[in-house]
């Protein structure tokens, strides 16, 4: 398929496409026309990266999954590489949600505070 049919079916644009091929992770293949070819194998690999871009990973954390998909396997996700990048990437949204229920208690106590009331519990009850 050409470049068009290929981001059509991905659901981005022909840049887009371009992009991933400057960076690496689109194969970059030429018909004997010099149009750019592409398969059923690549639209898998953007929808690889779609799918993580989608879940908050950036370009550069999808490259292990793709290369475990070009290297043959079913899935983006079985390579060693593929489940270090998932590891990290839970480890970081860990990291950024125990900040955030920080936050949100010393908003609690602020609000409650200011209201005269006692902090509400976790669960949006007041505490006892």
């Amino acid at each position: 398929m050409r470049i068009g049919e290929l981001a059509a079916r991905a659901g981005t644009t022909t840049r887009t496409l371009r992009y991933y091929e400057s960076r690496g992770l689109l194969p970059a293949r030429r018909g004997g026309n010099g149009y750019r070819t592409y398969d059923e194998s690549d639209l898998k690999l953007l929808r690889q990266i779609r799918t993580l871009q989608d879940f908050g990973f950036d370009l550069e954390e999808t490259r292990p999954f793709v290369e475990c998909l070009r290297s043959g396997h079913p899935e983006g996700d079985s390579c060693p590489a593929s489940l270090d990048i998932y590891r990290r990437k839970l480890a970081e949204l860990d990291g950024l949600i125990g900040e955030l229920q920080a936050v949100r208690a010393q908003i609690g106590v602020r609000l409650a505070a200011a209201v005269g009331e006692p902090p509400l519990c976790e669960l949006g009850g007041q505490e006892q």
